[in-house]
């Protein structure tokens, strides 16, 4: 297992000295990985990863699931591909309770994990970072309970929980309010196909964020053998049913995560440079496919070859008026380009970052103020009026896309120190060495 060490308090930032021009190649993708270990875990036979993401998330994700009793072997195959060929073989077996899951800050691990937990026999524990007691689990929590599931939480509808598995889950229609993470339509839609009538999943909240989350969910069971009616097939709006039935397991390459891309992207942009990301999908179900439609907005360009994906900065960066709601994760890294741009922009329907690894636009605000930015936070998002900034402090939070929007304004603003850069290791792992051999000319590569 990865061990993720401690770095210093601050890091600066290295200012770009001249337009960037590099290939990078970005690991794999979390959402994508995360689920594929989940579908796996539940599987009727052994199945495969091949270039999956190691990282924070998917550490805990991959050692929750060891402890519930599967198999997760890692091994480097040379079928694999990626620089390491590493994939990981994953063997089902019945999950046992009397086990403890460890959750870190991963939205994934403790949203999709308790409804499997309702498949072992025996009580599961989860808990997790201090932050992970603040973040939503109510909307997983009572449809679980509606389904048929003990829970026991406190009535906090937060971490840290205990799920009293009986090894099986009648399951059926279930009401939900996903308003606040489309991962709480997710968690149930993958652990559906094992409860014994399956799951019909019905949103009842006004807004649905991150749909591009739940269509990945979807098409990742269907290619495990599931049978799922979505709103998008011209099903019910609103609805989504999983069949019960078994799940294959699957020889599966992990895409690269587009969303970590994203400040490779952003430095092209600002610094009117050009960056190349190998093996970019040209189609997918992840959200950070959106980047190539909003930075061009904001004033590049992009095309597709046999090298991959190359985005291209025109020398000026210009501000958007865009909603959101579907890409938020997305919403860090383009704040910190807006704060760069010639013009205002407005950040709206992400009310839901709220409730993320921290409060994302109460944090931006303050980092970017703090630079001497003029950022004010909206009722859904944010409005930025861009201003000369200078050199400061930009904290985290504990949280990686903050670290990394830090690292994108730390290209032209001089002085600017990133604390806790290592937050990156959440999706992003080595990312302060692959910033460097972005900056480093055209040979860096992971």
């Amino acid at each position: 297992m990865t061990e993720f060490t401690q770095q210093a308090p601050y890091w600066s930032a290295p200012l770009a000295r001249r337009p960037v021009d590099s290939t990078v190649t970005v690991p794999g993708s979390k959402s994508v990985t995360n689920r594929a270990l989940v579908l796996a875990a539940l599987a009727s036979e052994p199945g495969w990863l091949r270039r999956p993401l190691r990282s924070r998330d998917t550490l805990l994700m991959a050692a929750a699931l060891r402890t519930l009793g599967v198999e997760i072997e890692e091994t480097v195959s040379s079928a694999s591909g990626g620089a390491a060929g590493e994939a990981w073989r994953v063997v089902p077996a019945p999950l046992r309770g009397e086990a403890r899951v460890d959750v870190g800050n991963a939205g994934t691990v403790m949203r999709f994990l308790p409804p499997v937990a309702t498949l072992a026999e025996g009580a599961v524990h989860f808990d997790g970072d201090p932050r992970s007691h603040e973040r939503p689990l109510h909307g997983v929590i009572d449809a679980l309970r509606a389904l048929g599931a003990r829970i026991e939480d406190d009535g906090r509808g937060a971490l840290p929980l205990t799920v009293h598995g009986t090894g099986s889950l009648t399951g059926g229609p279930v009401e939900v309010d996903a308003s606040s993470s489309s991962q709480f339509v997710s968690a149930l839609l993958l652990a559906g196909a094992r409860f014994n009538e399956g799951v019909e999943v019905r949103h009842v909240g006004h807004t649905l964020p991150s749909l591009p989350h739940i269509r990945m969910t979807v098409e990742m069971l269907r290619a495990a053998g599931a049978r799922v009616d979505a709103p998008e097939d011209g099903g019910e709006p609103r609805v989504w049913r999983v069949s019960p039935g078994a799940l294959l397991g699957r020889d599966l390459t992990v895409e690269p995560d587009l969303s970590n891309a994203q400040p490779f992207l952003a430095a092209a942009l600002v610094t009117g440079g050009r960056v190349t990301v190998p093996d970019w999908p040209t189609s997918t179900t992840q959200a950070g496919d959106a980047l190539r439609e909003i930075f061009t907005a904001m004033g590049g360009s992009c095309q597709w070859d046999e090298r991959g994906l190359t985005f291209t900065g025109s020398g000026r960066v210009r501000g958007i008026d865009i909603d959101l709601g579907e890409v938020g994760e997305l919403t860090p890294g383009i704040a910190a380009v807006a704060a760069l741009a010639d013009s205002e922009s407005t950040l709206r329907g992400v009310a839901h970052l709220r409730l993320h690894e921290t409060d994302r636009l109460a944090a931006l605000v303050k980092e970017i103020n703090g630079l001497g930015g003029d950022v004010t936070e909206t009722e859904d998002g944010l409005r930025i009026r861009p201003r000369p900034l200078h050199g400061g402090d930009f904290h985290s939070y504990q949280d990686h896309r903050l670290a990394t929007a830090g690292a994108v304004l730390g290209l032209v603003v001089e002085g600017v120190r990133v604390e806790d850069i290592a937050t990156t290791g959440k999706t992003l792992p080595d990312f302060p060495d692959l910033w460097q051999r972005m900056l480093d000319g055209p040979d860096a590569r992971d």
